[in-house]
């Protein structure tokens, strides 16, 4: 059964759905050093406003800019829910934990609140799910829908990811890690330092291709196969042999009926740190000798951890539908010269596209979209 995609709801730092698409696609980056919390320094940040997000307050706008993109209205009984955040409403709690929140609130900010609220908007009775891959979740979301539809538990479903992620906590352990930047986001870049946290999210309504014909709907694209694996190496660094991320990336072309060099852009995970980048270069120069363009955003729209491979979904729609390469914003000095990297936006003819996500403990997820 295909599976298509009718509606996008997104938010980065770049601004909504189509201000972002133009502004990323100008080489545009929202990344700035700011000291949202006084008693961290100064770090490059992808802030949406001038004060970090809080999850129910960027959930809300995603949903319903998804379901007016797809001319859907609620109730929608039997539509799916799969809404997934690596951090949830992480920041609430530690304000609680500060007492600058109420604590008898906790209840409204539990690990699937986005998947809740978003179910409670849509009014479904329909199958309610609130994944957590790590950087994965997006496309754990995504890839789940799709499979929902698939094997028909239900006929729609909206899908995707969010992530307010700009805490004390949050930033604190990733600087323990070593893993924040300290000046910018240059992924795939010899000067590479490490991530930047950004804010934002991206949910999608997928549809069978006969729901959204029988309404006559737009299609951006369809979902041709999905790769999921895991390493089960090392809490946070991946397999240095890349084995996961290439079965991962096998899966998701052998579900699509198709060949590497059927892949017409991949959007990398390209985190810009020092692990990551070098290991799936390795990984996409060994399954791709025919060097299609490559780009990472995190560049222009920060790092949204849970939410990057959602923001990354549609990155590669509107890939497909411009028929245009988005730039990889950062890059200035490229690392791996076997990587065939877009450095602006450049016009091509694109069928398949090839979206990555790799996360804490291992996760693999690759998602084939055709226009």
């Amino acid at each position: 059964m295909g599976v298509v995609i009718t509606g996008i709801g997104l938010r980065s730092a770049l601004g909504d759905a189509h201000q972002t698409q133009r502004q990323l696609f100008a080489g545009q980056s929202a990344i700035q050093v700011c000291q949202p919390f006084p008693e961290l320094p100064p770090l490059p940040l992808a802030l949406i406003g001038d004060r970090p997000q809080t999850l129910p307050a960027l959930l809300l706008p995603l949903v319903r800019a998804a379901l007016t993109d797809a001319a859907l209205t609620p109730p929608l009984p039997h539509w799916g829910v799969v809404v997934g955040s690596s951090r949830g409403c992480q920041g609430d709690w530690e304000q609680m934990r500060r007492g600058v929140q109420p604590l008898d609130s906790w209840c409204n900010h539990l690990p699937a609140t986005a998947a809740t609220l978003t179910a409670q908007i849509l009014q479904t009775c329909g199958p309610v799910a609130a994944p957590m891959a790590a950087c994965g979740t997006g496309l754990w979301a995504i890839a789940q829908g799709y499979n929902w539809i698939q094997q028909e538990q239900c006929q729609e479903a909206i899908a995707g990811a969010i992530e307010a992620p700009i805490t004390p906590l949050t930033l604190a352990g990733f600087a323990r890690m070593g893993a924040l930047a300290a000046t910018g986001c240059y992924p795939f870049d010899r000067q590479r330092e490490g991530l930047v946290l950004g804010e934002g999210g991206a949910l999608f309504c997928l549809e069978s291709h006969g729901a959204a014909q029988a309404r006559n709907a737009p299609i951006y694209g369809e979902i041709l196969g999905v790769g999921l694996t895991c390493d089960a190496y090392h809490v946070s660094a991946p397999d240095p042999s890349g084995q996961g991320a290439r079965r991962a990336i096998l899966q998701s072309l052998e579900r699509a009926g198709l060949n590497p060099a059927d892949i017409d852009y991949i959007h990398a995970h390209g985190t810009s740190t020092r692990r990551n980048d070098h290991q799936e270069a390795a990984v996409l120069t060994a399954l791709f000798p025919h060097r299609p363009p490559v780009s990472s955003t995190k560049g222009a729209t920060g790092h949204t951890l849970g939410a990057s491979g959602a923001l990354g979904v549609a990155v590669c729609l509107w890939a497909l539908r411009s028929q245009t390469l988005p730039p990889c914003v950062g890059l200035q000095d490229l690392a791996f010269p076997e990587l065939n990297m877009m450095r602006q936006a450049t016009k091509a003819t694109i069928h398949h596209t090839l979206c990555l996500s790799f996360g804490f403990g291992g996760q693999n997820l690759a998602v084939i979209l055709r226009g």
